[in-house]
């Protein structure tokens, strides 16, 4: 349990993103037009997939679930954030920092490993075209949902208990826009080199393995690509995976950045500049890759926007 003397449930105070400055006020408008953004094409992506028939597969499936998650992870730290500065306040409670520290961590870890089960998918509907609705049906696709989402809460909520127990020295200042884990971890008093050593243990298990899987789907993905003799084949191939691994790139190269190097070579900058990317900019740009590079979430899009057309 968490210690329940009054120091230790002190407000945090969060440094935040922006001061005052013209440049800061422009900087702050984008980052909410960016939210806005995020907030959109997560919201239409998971919407187009239960509307249409057609994405009723366990790729989309996973899909919605992948874009559910980049929705509670822009809502869980941005509007924190924005409240803070247009308020001028920047406290934030123990229960709201340890709160938003497990939800964010539990997302992260859940993406990563959900990535990790698409690239399965991926393999079975390329490799093995003929068995994929025994190998890939619903009720794999909702066990590896479940699976993403339980293991990684499940890990961070032993995270975040360990951490938030630890007493924390000085002002409880944070340098960052919310309750990040290496941001935290400077506050604490005492040394917590078992701690960490565990971080870095089931940083391992979320990060480098979900790698691997991917990495190992992906070589026999290329290995029966390089074996079709239909050029279509390949093409159409090449572009249903290249969404994927867009996505995988653009979050295991941020979570590697933000937690897998000592904790000597962080930098308030550094970690800010981490967390921005894969807090803001990764929940944009998801949706936009697989709308934009998959044919049928493209001709659901075009199909509502015709029915709304039509309609008026």
């Amino acid at each position: 349990m968490w210690q329940r003397n009054q120091t230790s449930l002190a407000d945090f105070i969060l440094e935040g993103l922006f001061d005052d400055s013209l440049t800061h006020l422009f900087l702050f408008s984008l980052i909410m037009v960016v939210f806005l953004i995020a907030v959109s094409g997560n919201t239409v992506t998971i919407f187009l997939i239960y509307a249409d028939p057609r994405l009723h597969r366990p790729m989309y499936f996973l899909l919605s679930h992948l874009s559910l998650m980049d929705l509670i992870y822009v809502f869980t730290i941005i509007p924190q954030m924005a409240t803070n500065y247009l308020s001028g306040k920047k406290s934030i409670s123990f229960v709201g920092c340890a709160t938003q520290h497990f939800v964010y961590l539990s997302l992260g870890g859940a993406e990563c490993l959900l990535l990790a089960f698409m690239s399965y998918d991926r393999y079975v509907a390329i490799c093995h075209p003929l068995r994929y609705s025994v190998l890939m049906n619903r009720k794999v696709g909702l066990m590896m949902a479940i699976m993403s989402w339980l293991g990684a809460a499940v890990n961070s909520l032993i995270h975040t208990m360990i951490l938030m127990h630890f007493p924390f020295c000085g002002p409880r200042t944070i340098h960052h826009f919310f309750c990040e884990f290496p941001a935290i971890v400077k506050l604490v008093c005492g040394d917590i080199t078992i701690y960490e050593t565990t971080v870095y243990i089931s940083s391992i298990l979320l990060v480098l393995l979900p790698i691997f899987l991917v990495s190992t789907s992906y070589t026999f993905i290329l290995h029966s690509v390089i074996q079709m003799r239909s050029a279509g084949s390949k093409r159409n191939a090449f572009a249903t995976c290249s969404s994927h691994l867009m996505v995988v790139s653009l979050l295991f190269g941020a979570c590697i950045f933000s937690y897998m190097r000592p904790r000597s070579q962080h930098t308030p900058l550094q970690d800010k500049v981490g967390s921005v990317f894969y807090t803001i900019i990764t929940p944009t740009l998801n949706p936009l890759i697989y709308t934009l590079r998959n044919k049928d979430v493209a001709k659901a899009l075009r199909k509502v926007m015709k029915r709304d057309v039509s309609t008026h």
